[in-house]
């Protein structure tokens, strides 16, 4: 392989993890304030895929891509105020366990909905343009991930340190009861941490299934496993370390591909999962917890 090769897949493998980045955050937030692990969330990130494909048919792209992440943060909160609020002071198996039947619901309602053949995700112009640097070349979109990835994750580390809503997502973080009796909202908390999930995932979805072309009910499912690797990988309820690993996978999973052992992309990942709870159980970046009796 040539080195030109060599960058030019590292670049779309930069792209990717981005894109996995993104979404990863989801998983981390959530976990983070809640100790749940959010497994719809890959397939809100596929239903925003669909959001987009008919936003698009019907308006210009900017306004397409405003009603499409409005659309799938609404729905993100949807899903937690009806599915795991009432659950809340359940045990933790109980809110999962729903977390999986949201899953399964949202992935049967767009087989219902849109049937289960690809639907081309419609194309941008603006994002498609072709860019070249040197012997390089990529996509606008390809160019603009990795550094989108970046701007929204410290924009978000800024929000959770420096405002009061992210000191309040932080002492939810800590102790869910004491925040509570501190006067804490921890709704309106669980609110905006599942809208910036899924706001993340949007964005995600748009530069993810830009490259991709094609959407179906269960494209989803694999992405969205990656992701909470990712997020286990980096230390889950840590947000950098969920990026990491996103640009992680993003980049090994598009090498393998590039040297032709694409079989193997995919069981790589869940082999990084089992030996990164084998060694490291909390991830990269994550903390130490002890359980309190």
């Amino acid at each position: 392989m040539s080195i030109t090769t060599f960058l030019q897949h590292c670049l779309t493998g930069i792209s990717l993890g981005g894109a996995y980045g993104l979404i990863a955050i989801g998983y981390t937030l959530v976990y983070g304030i809640l100790r749940l692990i959010n497994f719809a969330h890959g397939d809100i990130f596929m239903m925003a895929g669909y959001f987009m494909i008919f936003a698009l048919a019907s308006f210009p792209w900017p306004i397409a891509i405003v009603i499409t992440l409005v659309i799938t943060t609404v729905m993100g909160v949807v899903i937690e105020r009806l599915a795991y609020k009432p659950l809340r002071s359940s045990p933790r198996m109980s809110i999962m366990i729903s977390a999986i039947g949201v899953s399964y619901l949202l992935q049967n309602l767009a087989t219902y909905l849109f049937t289960a053949i690809p639907r081309g995700y419609p194309e941008i112009p603006l994002l498609k343009r072709i860019f070249r640097i040197g012997e390089l070349s990529a996509s606008l979109v390809t160019l603009m991930t990795p550094v989108l990835t970046i701007i929204l994750v410290a924009l978000l580390i800024l929000l959770v340190n420096k405002t009061k809503t992210g000191m309040a997502m932080r002492a939810a973080s800590k102790d869910f009861e004491t925040a509570k009796l501190m006067g804490i909202n921890i709704n309106r908390v669980i609110t905006v941490t599942f809208a910036i999930g899924s706001l993340l995932a949007g964005i995600g979805s748009i530069l993810y299934f830009t490259d991709r072309m094609s959407v179906t009910p269960f494209s989803g499912t694999l992405p969205g496993l990656k992701c909470f690797v990712a997020a286990v990988f980096g230390g889950i309820g840590n947000i950098p370390g969920a990026v990491i690993g996103g640009f992680f996978i993003g980049i090994v999973e598009t090498l393998l591909v590039a040297l032709g052992y694409s079989t193997f992309s995919d069981a790589f990942t869940f082999l990084l999962l089992i030996v990164m709870l084998l060694v490291k159980p909390t991830g990269l970046f994550g903390e130490k917890t002890v359980e309190k009796v």
